[in-house]
């Protein structure tokens, strides 16, 4: 029989499984501490992938689910945050030397895209466009059918579209980047950014605040809280009006935890979106969606990945 390997390396956890052709549910699966910041990295995934390896029978392939920058085409990880031991690392090559089958690699997002079309929310349309808004903003893009990559294989790196160049300091070093507006650590620090020069608030400028806790007083009427989500939604309508003019998909799908804040976000970004977008005909028929596949998207994707090449060879 033919089973594939689904490998997710998260920032928290790093998950495997195995999957039977045709099967939805995994035969075996395995999640441990990734513990980027600690030696051994590539040792705990050989460990992880094996733990769930059939015993007495064959495997087509390995997928990879991985934060970028990465090159899906050579198989090397460029430079994954918080992981310095795996900078420039030949991945697939490493593994498919180890377990002796083809082994595919490619960002996180696009693989949480290419699930969500594959077995998700975004079944039955060719074309796609995936945004997750949480610690970072990923963006990946299902283009007439075929999974969009880009000649380096960093293609829709829509979190670091920039929106304003001389806006906040990205995670990544440059400015203005979407992520600097609309993720939860910019949420977070917008906060404390105003809760320092004044601005009056029920929330406490302390190392634990998150956008959990923003959003709970923004529920309950906390007028700074409520600014930080409206500032948010409003540069992520821009951002998606620039998506839409870009690769004008049937349907727009939101993951990530900061989605999952409903009104508080997706008021201001609805709001902000029509007035940017270059023609309202772009929204016509455009569904806009959450995801489906929720934490499971990253083992979906990869696997998807893996039987999407088995099938192109």
């Amino acid at each position: 029989m033919n089973n594939v390997i689904a490998v997710d390396i998260g920032g928290t956890h790093l998950r495997a499984a195995c999957y039977l052709n045709g099967q939805t549910k995994p035969s075996a699966q395995n999640r441990i501490r990734t513990l980027a910041d600690q030696p051994g990295s590539f040792k705990r995934l050989l460990e992880t992938i094996e733990s769930v390896f059939p015993k007495n029978d064959s495997v087509s392939a390995i997928g990879v689910a991985s934060p970028g920058p990465l090159n899906p085409h050579s198989g090397v990880l460029i430079s994954p945050p918080n992981n310095k031991e795996l900078h420039n690392f030949p991945l697939t090559e490493k593994l498919a030397e180890h377990f002796g089958v083809p082994v595919f690699l490619d960002n996180d997002a696009n693989l949480a895209c290419l699930s969500e079309w594959k077995f998700g929310a975004g079944q039955g349309h060719a074309n796609v466009l995936y945004l997750t808004v949480s610690t970072g903003i990923g963006g990946g893009a299902i283009v007439n059918n075929q999974l969009l990559q880009g000649f380096h294989g960093l293609g829709a790196e829509l979190g670091h579209i920039i929106i304003d160049p001389n806006g906040p300091l990205c995670g990544c070093g440059k400015h203005g980047h979407l992520e600097s507006f609309s993720s939860g650590p910019a949420i977070v620090r917008y906060v404390r950014e105003q809760i320092e020069v004044g601005t009056k608030t029920t929330l406490l400028s302390d190392p634990s605040l998150s956008p959990l806790q923003i959003a709970e007083a923004a529920l309950k009427g906390d007028a700074l809280a409520i600014s930080a989500f409206d500032r948010a939604g409003y540069y992520l309508g821009i951002a998606v009006a620039n998506f839409l003019a870009s690769f004008d998909p049937s349907i727009l799908i939101f993951g990530g935890g900061v989605s999952q804040t409903g009104d508080l976000l997706f008021k201001p970004f609805h709001k902000s979106l029509k007035e940017h977008i270059f023609d309202l005909h772009y929204l016509e028929n455009l569904i806009i969606t959450k995801a489906a596949l929720g934490d499971d998207a990253g083992l979906y994707g990869a696997r998807a990945l893996a039987e999407m090449k088995l099938n192109s060879i």
